[in-house]
C-alpha cells in the first residue's frame, strides 16, 4: 500500500535573478542614515531602477521614507513615498519601484511586513541590505528576494533569499568607495596619491592573470574557455604603443597634475597674505 507524503517546498522567484546597484544608491543611504532621526536605529527607503529582458534589476536611484518600527509592528509614510515617487518620476519618467532599502546587518522582523508592502507596489521586489555599522569591518552589501514556502497546495510563510549583487562604477567612484569601505581613514587621498593606489591595485591584478595562466599552463587549474576569450579580448584591447611613447605619455600626464598642484598652492598663498593684509589694514 502506497503511503501519501506532504512535502514542505519552496516557489522559486521567477525574475530578479541577480541586481546590480550604482554607487550612488550607496552613498545616498548612507547620507540618509547619517540623518537619521536620533531615536531611529534604521533607515528604509525605496529603490528605483529598471529590469532587464533577463530578469536582472538595475538599481540606479533610491530615497528615504519616514517610517516607525517596535517589536510587533510597523508604520510608513505612505503618502510621503508615494509623492516623492511622483517627483522622481517627473525627473526620470523611465525609472520604476524595483525594491526598498535598509541599514543594517540583516533580515529583521519587520522586514517581512515592510517587504509585504512593496509587494504591493511591484512584482517580486529587491530588498537590499548595506552594513552601515560596519559589523564585520567593513560595509556590507547583500540583495535579497522573498521566496514562498509551501506545504503541499498552501502556503505557510515567505523567507528572503540573497540573490547575485553586482556592485558597478569607474575607477574614479571605486576609489571613494573603498575609502568609505573602512571604518577610519587619516586623510583623503589626493591626484597622486589615489593614481598611486590604481596603480598598485592594476599590478596585483596582473600579476593575478599571470598565475592563473601559468597554472593553467602546467596542469594545475583546469581552463576555462570564457577566461580564455576574455583575457584575449583584454590584451587585444591595448594600444600598441612603443614603451618611448608610453613613457611620454605618463610624463605629461604627471607634469600636468604637478602643474595644477603648483599653481593650487600658489592660489592659496596668495589668498592667505591677501587675508593677512586686509586683517592688518582694518586693525591700523
Amino acid at each position: 500500500m502506497a503511503s501519501s507524503q506532504t512535502v514542505l517546498q519552496s516557489v522559486p522567484s521567477p525574475t530578479s535573478l541577480s541586481a546590480k546597484v550604482h554607487p550612488l544608491v550607496i552613498f545616498n543611504i548612507c547620507d540618509c542614515f547619517v540623518r537619521r532621526p536620533d531615536q531611529a536605529d534604521r533607515v528604509i527607503g525605496t529603490l528605483l531602477g529598471s529590469i532587464f529582458p533577463d530578469g536582472t534589476v538595475d538599481i540606479r536611484n533610491s530615497f528615504a521614507v519616514p517610517h516607525n518600527e517596535s517589536s510587533d509592528q510597523v508604520a510608513v509614510d505612505i503618502d510621503y513615498h508615494h509623492t516623492m515617487l511622483q517627483s522622481h518620476q517627473k525627473v526620470n519618467p523611465k525609472e520604476v519601484i524595483v525594491g526598498w532599502f535598509s541599514t543594517g546587518f540583516g533580515v529583521t522582523g519587520g522586514s517581512a511586513l515592510i517587504h509585504e508592502f512593496y509587494s504591493r507596489e511591484v512584482s517580486n521586489p529587491v530588498h537590499l541590505i548595506v552594513d552601515t555599522g560596519f559589523s564585520n569591518g567593513e560595509a556590507s552589501i547583500k540583495a535579497f528576494v522573498s521566496v514562498s514556502l509551501s506545504l503541499g497546495e498552501q502556503q505557510l510563510a515567505a523567507q528572503f533569499q540573497e540573490i547575485p549583487l553586482d556592485l558597478r562604477m569607474v575607477e574614479a567612484e571605486r576609489v571613494g568607495f573603498d575609502i568609505l569601505k573602512t571604518t577610519m581613514v587619516d586623510k583623503l587621498p589626493n591626484d597622486l596619491e589615489g593614481m598611486e593606489a590604481t596603480m598598485e591595485r592594476l599590478l596585483a591584478l596582473i600579476d593575478d592573470v599571470y598565475q592563473y595562466v601559468d597554472d593553467v599552463v602546467e596542469g594545475r587549474v583546469a581552463p576555462d574557455n570564457n577566461i580564455g576569450r576574455f583575457i584575449s579580448e583584454t590584451v587585444a584591447s591595448i594600444p600598441k604603443i612603443s614603451p618611448s611613447s608610453f613613457d611620454k605619455l605618463v610624463n605629461d600626464s604627471l607634469q600636468d597634475q604637478l602643474l595644477l598642484l603648483y599653481l593650487s598652492s600658489i592660489t592659496r598663498t596668495q589668498l592667505s597674505l591677501a587675508e593677512k593684509l586686509n586683517t592688518a589694514a582694518q586693525i591700523l
